[in-house]
Parts: C-alpha cells; structure tokens; sequence
C-alpha cells in the first residue's frame, strides 16, 4: 500500500525535510536569481507536498513510484513558473500543476487509447474555456466554445469525454464494514432482468397456442417490422384478411399472457 511505504524512488519519505514559510520565502528569491543549490533545496522541501498529492491516485494501480516520478516533474514545472510577485501561496499554484501532470500520465498510459489531436483539441477547449469565462463572468456553453475554436459541438464533446478519466467497474463507491458496493453493483441491466425473462417465456408460451398461420403473422408484424401490406403480398392474401388475423391473434396472445 501506498500509505504504508516510506521508501519511494530511493527517497526516504520519512526523513524529508519541511520548509517554514520564511524559508520557502527566501529560497523562492533565490531561485528567481538562477541558485540551482536553492532550488534543490526548495524541491526537497516541498516532496511532502507531491507526496501528499498521489495519495489521491492510490486505487489506480499505478505503481507509487512512477506516480511519485511524475508528480516530481509536475512540482518542478510549478517551480520553474511560480510568480512569486502573485500573493498566491506556492502550494495552492504547485498541487493543480502536480495533479494536472499525473492526470496527463495516466491518459497517455491508459490501455483506452485517444489520438494526439483530440487530446490537443480538448485542452484548447479548457484554455478557450477559462478566457470566456473571464470575458463574461459566466459559464460558457458547449456552443460558443466550439465556436471560438471553429469545430463542431459533438466534435468539442468528444474530444472533452476522450480525457477523461476511465473508472474501474470495480472502483468502490461505497463501504460499510465489511460490505462494499462497486460501480458494476450499481449498473442495471435493462434486457436481462427477471421480469424480462419471464414476460419473454410467457410470450413464448402464449405464441405455441396460435395457429402456424398466426404465429407467422405475429413473427412478420411485430418482431421483424413489417407492414400488413408487405405481409399480404408475402403470403398471398388481402390486406384485410391480414388485419383480421393480427387482431384474432392478439386478442388470444391477451388472453394467455
């Protein structure tokens, strides 16, 4: 378990160290200065923080040191970009750039595979996303999305659903001592239930008591949709002579359903 491993890409998670806030403060300063022992220091002083982060993704078994390799990269990117002028925490910038990297990881490895270009096309839409947002202080819609990127909605809401993250049928959503329910315990299938069974074996039963000629008909009319005419012509009769029979049948299918 992820939880319980002190040990990750030869790091020794218990004896990492943490920074205090005037620390990280000057180190940051330092770093603006082009300090490479600065920044060392200051990504030793925030694993804890990466640590922390891939707790999240622990049920995806991935292994934790790869999801540690990959949040380190995340930490960096938001260190080589962190704007220390901003009166923003570091943390609060650092943890979307660690979960963001480690998300972008396990899409590029999933067994699901999506092309480069509708990955590409839905993170422009996020990017386009967040500028309308801005421009109008408001949610915007699939519509004016796809618009500022000249694309079709169905093809912007394939591209957004091919990045997102698949999910186990066997992921538990809920625990109670003993007793989990998964995502597949809360699938229902809608062919297969009982009372489909047994309103398909009635059917069956009730159709042995029809005549050869009505159980045609019935087969024709209702399980391979076709018209009253085109059975007449089927079989040689009137259109009529049809119309009667159907309703004879079904009244007598009424009857023994």
């Amino acid at each position: 378990m992820l939880m319980n491993k002190v040990e990750i890409c030869g790091v020794n998670t218990s004896k990492l160290p943490v920074l205090s806030a005037e620390e990280k403060r000057n180190l940051l300063g330092r770093i603006t200065s082009g300090d490479s022992e600065a920044r060392d220091r200051f990504i030793q002083g925030n694993l804890r923080l990466v640590l922390s982060v891939i707790q999240r993704f622990n049920n995806r078994g991935e292994p934790a040191d790869d999801l540690f390799q990959v949040g380190c990269i995340g930490l960096i990117k938001a260190i080589d970009n962190f704007d220390i002028s901003q009166d923003v925490q570091f943390s609060t910038y650092a943890v979307p750039m660690i979960i963001g990297e480690i998300r972008r990881y396990l899409r590029d490895n999933n067994a699901i595979r999506v092309s480069r270009s509708l990955r590409d096309m839905a993170y422009k839409a996020m990017q386009v996303r967040e500028q309308l947002f801005s421009e109008n202080n408001r949610e915007p819609s699939v519509s004016e999305i796809a618009k500022r990127l000249d694309v079709g909605c169905e093809e912007l809401v394939m591209a957004i659903d091919s990045i997102q993250d698949t999910v186990s049928m066997f992921e538990p959503v809920f625990q109670d001592g003993t007793d989990t329910v998964c995502v597949m315990d809360q699938i229902k299938d809608e062919e297969n239930t009982d009372s489909a069974w047994e309103q398909t074996i009635t059917v069956n039963e009730a159709m042995k008591r029809l005549s050869d000629r009505e159980q045609m008909i019935i087969n024709m009319r209702f399980f391979e949709g076709h018209t009253q005419t085109e059975i007449a012509n089927e079989i040689g009769i009137s259109q009529a002579q049809i119309s009667r029979l159907e309703k004879n049948a079904l009244k007598h299918l009424r009857k023994y359903v």
